[in-house]
């Protein structure tokens, strides 16, 4: 298998009048990449530019980020054209790689504007390389910048950051140095979901170190969603028990819902709920559950605690 390290750069509305900007709110306008083996070294890259058939007119943030000028533009091919050549350097058995979590969203979007063939019709696995940079440095959470990570490996810069050909060339150096140094860091897959699961058998369950996840299929709304017994469920992940819960499913935001279990052999887990909506309005669940100390099931009993308060006093004003 090889690595497809990618990285774009899109271009937006000064206005937001145009017709297409809620369609394509971001227009694709560079794609570059370099191709990785096994060994994680350097064997392809790919880099042009992409015609734009939307917006005219560069955005003035993106004008000063990547110093182009829209006449370059003209010289490129059109998007269709381009993903296809792309996708055809890819090759057959590869998987992606990003820093960050949007280059494979915007690139599925520009392709369905432009009537393409999906990538695929259900989540895209992916490596999010600036959170592997987390997980390997930090604390899992924080998300830095590229140029951060490279000036801390120590990555000689030898080309200029902010084009699409050479944010893809730092991200594989630094992919590449993370991997050699300690592979299992490739066990920490990401999944990309414009084209959230439609079936039970497309449903993501994946299990990391520290937690685990589940993206589940489309619902009509939350109350079939939170109705399905996988969403709703609460499993340990070590164990894989059916656990019962001592605080149900609550949400403090109307967004984000929590809940906490106890395994009497792992201990407290700790239930969380993103409810997302998709572009043709459905709803998915992606849920993760992980190990919490006590302290931090204490903590979650208080948040509980104020959720009812806050909708009681809710209520009350309504009456």
């Amino acid at each position: 298998m090889e690595y497809i390290v990618l990285d774009l750069e899109w271009n937006q509305s000064n206005t937001g009048t145009e017709p297409e900007a809620e369609s394509l709110p971001f227009e694709i306008i560079e794609i570059g990449a370099i191709k990785l083996n096994e060994a994680c070294s350097f064997v392809g890259e790919f880099s042009e530019l992409v015609k734009p058939v939307v917006y005219h007119e560069l955005h003035h943030i993106t004008s000063k980020l990547i110093h182009m000028q829209m006449q370059e533009l003209e010289h490129g091919r059109p998007f269709a054209e381009t993903a296809l050549r792309f996708l055809e350097w890819c090759g057959e058995d590869y998987i992606f790689c990003t820093w960050g979590s949007t280059d494979l969203t915007e690139f599925q979007r520009n392709m369905e504007f432009h009537n393409m063939t999906p990538l695929s019709e259900k989540p895209i696995p992916y490596l999010d390389v600036q959170k592997l940079f987390s997980i390997a440095y930090e604390d899992r959470k924080s998300r830095r910048a590229l140029e951060y990570a490279v000036d801390f490996l120590h990555v000689e810069k030898d080309i200029p950051f902010h084009r699409a050909f050479s944010d893809a060339y730092y991200t594989a150096k630094v992919f590449a140095h993370m991997i050699r140094e300690r592979e299992e860091l490739l066990k920490n897959i990401s999944f990309d979901v414009y084209h959230a699961p439609k079936c039970r058998e497309d449903e993501v369950k994946a299990q990391f170190d520290t937690y685990s996840k589940f993206i589940s299929r489309q619902f009509a709304d939350k109350t079939a969603l939170f109705a399905d017994k996988e969403v709703n469920s609460s499993k340990c992940y070590l164990c894989h028990r059916n656990l019962r819960k001592k605080i149900k499913w609550f949400t403090p935001n109307g967004r984000h819902y929590y809940c906490l279990a106890h395994c009497e052999k792992h201990g407290y887990l700790k239930g969380k709920i993103r409810v997302r909506k998709t572009d043709e309005g459905m709803l998915y669940a992606v849920k993760t559950t992980k190990l919490i100390s006590d302290e931090a099931a204490d903590d979650l009993r208080a948040r509980k605690e104020h959720a009812d308060l806050q909708r009681k006093r809710n209520r009350h004003v309504i009456s």
